[in-house]
């Protein structure tokens, strides 16, 4: 029963172990702290950085092309933008030198609001990641599939960047979703997390963990339903799901498509889906302007405009230049469960 946070150590440590990564590392992903949400603890190849995004990104273009399996963490998605030309590196590569070198690393990096983070530290950067070409984008919305998308990144030849719902990061999965841990949690924690003081001596005790590869560009579908289809990812599926609960009890059903992967993404899973409902929602908390969601709103007008019967809507955060600390303030700023129940509820009831 883990969370998502250990989720990914767990995949992190059964990477170290049984598929070659090699380095892990970033501003306090090594000990004592093992990164801000404890995603990296008691690993054996973890090291901390300097406070130096773009010296992170470059450190891990130059292991992987050295022939290493580096995973690199920005600690907070806010700050990778300044390594946008390195990231760019890092997606043309492959391309530019005609297949002959590849850059097989991942960079992990928490983003989305939900933790008061304020305006440095509750960015979202889908839409930002979905513009440098050469990236798989993947964000994950349940330990379950934490642990099989970092696995499936990581035995990519070149470059996957994996997003983390910060929000999402203490939610706890179903017991055995991940084969090999403990169903019982508290037998989990103590295995796995570090005690409180002093860590020096700590080690984990790390369950025989098995390997669960999640194919990168496959959607799931978190709900079935016939008269809305909801295309989303991250923190706002399970905001979605419990819309769609709500409005099940009101005679509307909605259909809640986790897309898991940005890039590639699932357009047969969108295409059946739109077909089944023939009405689509877009959710995110990125900012509505050049968002990804308006990219899958203008595939399906052009390729399914004669399957919709009301216009295709977005719902994402505001265009502001950052999220406000005060609750109020970043419940406004980006979508809650409220407006998507709300959002849903106006499409379900468009007349064709």
């Amino acid at each position: 029963m883990a969370s998502m946070a250990q989720a990914i150590r767990m995949a992190l440590h059964y990477a170290e172990e049984n598929l070659g990564v090699t380095d892990i590392f970033g501003e306090d992903v090594g000990p004592p702290l093992g990164g801000v949400f404890t995603g990296t603890q008691g690993l054996e190849t973890t090291w901390n950085t300097p406070l130096d995004e773009r010296g992170i990104v470059g450190t891990a273009i130059g292991l992987a092309l050295a022939g290493q399996k580096p995973v690199a963490e920005i600690q907070f998605c806010d700050y990778a933008f300044n390594t946008i030309d390195l990231l760019k590196i890092a997606g043309n590569t492959y391309w530019s030198t005609g297949g002959d070198w590849n850059v097989p690393m991942v960079l992990m990096t928490p983003v989305g609001a939900d933790i008061r983070g304020s305006i440095y530290h509750s960015h979202s950067f889908d839409a930002q990641a979905t513009r440098i070409p050469g990236w798989k984008i993947v964000m994950p919305s349940t330990p379950r599939d934490a642990y099989g998308l970092l696995l499936s990144a990581i035995i990519d030849p070149n470059p996957v960047m994996f997003l983390m719902p910060k929000a999402l990061l203490r939610m706890k999965g179903a017991p055995g979703e991940i084969q090999g841990e403990p169903e019982d949690e508290r037998s989990l924690n103590q295995m796995i997390d570090a005690p409180l003081g002093d860590r020096t001596a700590w080690k984990p005790s790390w369950p025989a963990l098995e390997d669960l590869f999640i194919p990168i560009g496959k959607a799931r579908i978190a709900r079935e339903g016939a008269d809305v289809t909801v295309l989303t990812y991250g923190r706002n599926v399970p905001m979605a799901l419990a819309a769609a609960e709500e409005l099940a009890g009101e005679g509307i059903d909605a259909e809640i498509v986790d897309l898991r992967s940005l890039h590639p993404y699932d357009w047969d899973a969108i295409t059946e889906s739109v077909r089944k409902t023939n009405r689509v929602l877009c959710v995110n908390e990125d900012t509505e302007i050049t968002n990804f969601g308006e990219h899958l709103i203008r595939r399906i007008a052009e390729e399914l405009f004669y399957e919709l019967h009301a216009p295709p809507k977005l719902l994402a955060g505001a265009h502001i230049p950052g999220i406000g600390l005060a609750d109020n303030l970043e419940r406004a700023s980006v979508p809650q469960k409220e407006s998507i129940k709300a959002a849903i509820a106006e499409l379900a009831a468009h007349e064709p």
